[in-house]
């Protein structure tokens, strides 16, 4: 996809081949400036719905010859939302400028596979660099002959080389821990086989986004300073294959809500101000059930009155949240083969329990939450409950830092378990962290009488102490 795109550019800065190098085709068209953004649309449609892909530029006659846009504040704003209101089923574009041959252009790159697609309301075909409007009896044709092929079963420009082998493995010590798999991992391969992440030995879209590290996958979070985005005090980008961006979201909200400290008969408790299982959950539907073809991220938005949690991924039109509630509606699943991997890992529950898990867990202590259709997506919000100021805020670093250790201890410990002979350097790099760093873990294992070492340093082995 990217690099489709690089090419184009490259080929329109190549000076020298002239205009003729410039050539509208069926997945490209070209346009003057975004006054031609009703042709531009209808165009758009005709590609989606021969080729599932499409790009206009602005800026470009038709002949090839770059003639420049004019791009104010709001010119990329107009375009996108010229392309999200009048094309059904709803796309997200992805909308940008871009320098050719020294001057300013507006690029439009849009991807959908759930068409046939309506412009106006009409429905159009690229045919060579023309757009056809089709008749109902061609569009009744068109329903019934096309195969409805779901994102995650497309063929990924990745191989089984870029798999994470760690991630498959540590996929399936939970798979096989929460008794959802009746098969031990043997190789990356044949695992992805039996989850049915390959077609004919070729890695799926799914298997890209599930355990490959480099992938399109990108969670935003943001801490704002008020109720709005004017503001914010923090800002990451988390990439990652979709069960390590899940933990990295996962350790950003819990990281930075506040926490306070209930002291009862028995030990002292520590109590989030929202609930971490309906903050699971939320995370994991939102990566789940993500329309994965829009090129727009997942985000969190941390606010001081909410903690909102979106994805780019529109909900049902024919049910609404609220009917989920009662725990009797069924899931329509947009990525049935992700849903049905994070199932088996127990990284979701059953199908269509997620908003009632959200729902229960927010209910039972008094946290309110709403579940949100927006024009984009979807969004949950988590109203977070009027503590005192400045209460819980570094009670919560204190208290991820201390979950960090325990972490990285019970790693050391899993590790030595499947491994008594690995050495100190082994782990270091199996868990990305510093010889001296995990030296001191051992040292705390040891005395806290959960680790010894039999034998020499070299030869020897640990022994974990139950």
């Amino acid at each position: 996809m990217a690099s489709r795109r690089n090419g184009i550019i490259r080929k329109f800065r190549r000076k020298s081949r002239g205009a003729m190098e410039r050539k509208e085709s069926e997945t490209l068209e070209f346009k003057k400036s975004t006054a031609e953004y009703k042709d531009a649309v209808i165009a758009i449609t005709a590609m989606l719905n021969k080729n599932g892909q499409g790009t206009v530029y602005f800026g470009i006659s038709d002949d090839g010859r770059v003639l420049g846009q004019g791009i104010g504040r709001m010119t990329l704003k107009e375009v996108t939302q010229a392309v999200v209101d009048n094309i059904e089923p709803k796309i997200y574009p992805k909308v940008e400028t871009q320098k050719i041959d020294g001057k300013d252009c507006v690029v439009v790159e849009a991807h959908g596979t759930h068409g046939p697609y309506f412009a106006y309301g009409r429905a159009y075909i690229r045919v060579g660099e023309s757009n056809k409007a089709l008749s109902p009896h061609r569009l009744e044709a068109l329903i019934l002959s096309k195969k409805k092929l779901l994102w995650e079963k497309e063929i990924s420009e990745k191989t089984i080389a870029d798999v994470n082998e760690e991630a498959v493995k540590d996929f399936m010590r939970k798979a096989k821990t929460a008794k959802r798999v009746d098969f031990e991992f043997v190789n990356v391969k044949t695992t992805l086989h039996k989850l049915h992440l390959l077609d004919r030995g070729r890695l799926s879209r799914a298997g890209e986004v599930l355990f490959c590290d480099d992938n399109p996958l990108e969670i935003q979070a943001a801490i704002f300073a008020g109720t709005d985005k004017l503001t914010f005090l923090d800002i990451k980008s988390f990439k990652g294959n979709l069960f390590s961006l899940r933990q990295q979201a996962e350790v950003y909200v819990n990281g930075n809500m506040k926490w306070r400290a209930e002291i009862k008969a028995g030990p002292r408790k520590e109590i989030p101000e929202v609930p971490v299982e309906a903050i699971r959950e939320a995370v994991g539907n939102s990566l789940c059930h993500r329309d994965f073809s829009n090129l727009k991220g997942n985000e969190i938005a941390i606010f001081k009155d909410r903690i909102e949690i979106y994805n780019p991924g529109l909900f049902p039109e024919e049910i609404d949240p609220e009917d989920f509630f009662s725990g009797h509606e069924h899931s329509i699943l947009r990525n049935p083969l992700i849903a049905e991997t994070m199932y088996k890992s127990k990284d979701i529950e059953r199908w269509g329990s997620g908003i009632k898990r959200i729902h229960d867990a927010c209910v039972a202590v008094g946290v309110k939450v709403e579940f949100k259709r927006l024009k984009t997506g979807f969004v949950v919000i988590f109203h977070r409950p009027q503590w005192e100021e400045g209460e819980g805020m570094e009670k919560a670093r204190q208290k991820s830092k201390v979950k960090s250790k325990v972490k990285s201890k019970e790693k050391v410990i899993e590790m030595i378990i499947k491994n008594p002979s690995t050495t100190i350097s082994e782990i270091a790099v199996f868990l990305d962290m510093s010889i001296p760093g995990i030296e001191k873990i051992i040292r705390s294992l040891k005395g806290q009488n959960r680790l010894r070492r039999i034998g020499p340093d070299k030869g020897g082995h640990w022994e974990v102490i139950q």
